[in-house]
């Protein structure tokens, strides 16, 4: 945090230290570093201590309120979002449980009080820019958020985590592009192989050709805008949603006349690995990484970062066909629809490619591809922008969905022959 930027703010949200005498000592800053988990710095500047207590007092009274709610733990990024996210996530329950200027130590610290007692429904992290500003290096910053995700899965083994990527900045706030790069290489080792934490790419969508965050949407290169908090929230948002937790109504698109649907928005039926028995009636895949949920079919994001699968139809298509499909993905996922065999790529074309210098494309939100067969020709559309013109195509085959980095849902899958 950029203390010059902290007048004005404590001069409107701050209350005297001496109005939380009375208070517990484990809600206020740490005197010192004996005893306490983790590693690096906590910070104990006066208006920091000062925002620290005001801002778990508060919480400590809404406890039994905040309940159930998914926890957004951060600095003041998160803090700045305001306490129901700007209303980003509709009627989803939030708590916002950011404190301007805080660490990752900071934040391992608190975890207990601000976090576990709420017994969230799934916490989403944004942490490490701070640790930055007081020198600390990747590998620590890396190890308490190791820490925060080990306390919050010993909370509860299954509580889902969703682990955003540092945002860029710049070196002239201490925060140099090489440094957050290290740390968000280092969170994808943390995460590695651990199913129920789902790290999302939030720092491509940011950063300019050298690293640092574009200011169209952080004015003073640390902060998000607006605009920016748009594009976080929706970053995150495909995540929730296959949580179950936004976005919670069946789909009720029906076909256009002359087509049929060869996903029922229910379960696997009618798809199948290759090779491998068809999921009928199964609403998840046997490696459970493709399910079906409110008319969407999922690729969910793999723990190993990056991992190849593909589901198939049952059906093979010889005849000429159009097929609709819309697909959304978070930010740089790489994916793919099978064409009677060859693939032609379905990703977050914008930064993953290959495609970008669409325009209609629209980053993690619901775009549609169309793709007509004629002969052994397809040609491919992404919302009306041409990607193939004349697609190689064998004379017969099933249609697949596959999954590799990131995750990938795909909806109103229908042909017409």
């Amino acid at each position: 945090m950029n203390i010059r930027l902290l007048p004005l703010l404590l001069s409107l949200t701050l209350t005297p230290l001496s109005a939380f005498a009375d208070e517990k000592p484990p809600i206020a800053v740490p005197a010192t570093d004996e005893g306490l988990p983790g590693a690096g710095p906590i910070r104990r500047m006066d208006w920091f201590t000062q925002l620290w207590l005001q801002r778990r007092t508060q919480w400590v009274e809404r406890t039994e309120r905040d309940q159930k709610a998914v926890v957004f733990l951060g600095d003041s990024i998160t803090q700045g979002w305001g306490d129901d996210a700007g209303k980003s996530f509709g009627e989803m329950k939030v708590a916002n449980r950011g404190i301007s200027g805080d660490t990752t130590r900071g934040m391992l610290v608190r975890l207990s009080g601000d976090v576990l007692a709420l017994n969230p429904s799934a916490v989403v992290i944004l942490a490490g820019t701070n640790d930055l500003e007081e020198k600390a290096t990747p590998e620590v910053i890396a190890g308490n958020i190791k820490l925060i995700i080990a306390a919050l899965k010993a909370h509860r083994a299954d509580l889902p985590v969703v682990l955003c990527k540092v945002f860029p900045s710049s070196a002239s706030k201490s925060r140099p592009a090489d440094q957050i790069r290290a740390i968000n290489k280092l969170l994808a080792g943390v995460v590695r192989d651990q199913p129920q934490v789902t790290l999302v790419e939030t720092w491509k969508p940011f950063a300019d050709a050298n690293g640092d965050a574009l200011p169209a949407e952080f004015p003073d290169l640390l902060h998000p805008n607006e605009a920016g908090y748009h594009k976080w929230a929706a970053a995150v948002r495909p995540v929730l949603s296959t949580l179950g937790l936004v976005e919670t109504e069946p789909d009720p698109f029906q076909p256009e006349p002359g087509f049929t649907s060869l996903f029922n928005g229910k379960d696997l039926t009618g798809w199948t690995f290759k090779d491998g028995a068809p999921f009928d009636g199964q609403a998840r895949s046997s490696d459970q990484r493709y399910f079906a949920r409110n008319g969407k079919l999922i690729v969910t994001t793999p723990s190993e970062g990056s991992k190849i699968a593909a589901l198939w139809t049952v059906r093979q298509f010889p005849k000429d066909f159009t097929l609709r499909l819309e697909f959304r993905a978070t930010p740089d996922a790489d994916s793919g629809v099978f064409l009677r065999e060859p693939q032609l790529q379905c990703r977050d074309y914008l930064i993953a490619g290959p495609y970008k210098n669409l325009t209609k494309y629209k980053p993690q939100d619901w775009n549609e591809m169309e793709v007509t067969v004629t002969g052994g020709t397809a040609y491919c559309t992404c919302n009306g922008e041409v990607l193939e013109a004349a697609y190689a195509l064998p004379a017969t085959g099933p249609i697949g969905l596959e999954g590799d980095r990131g995750q990938m849902e795909y909806r109103r899958i229908r042909v017409k022959e």
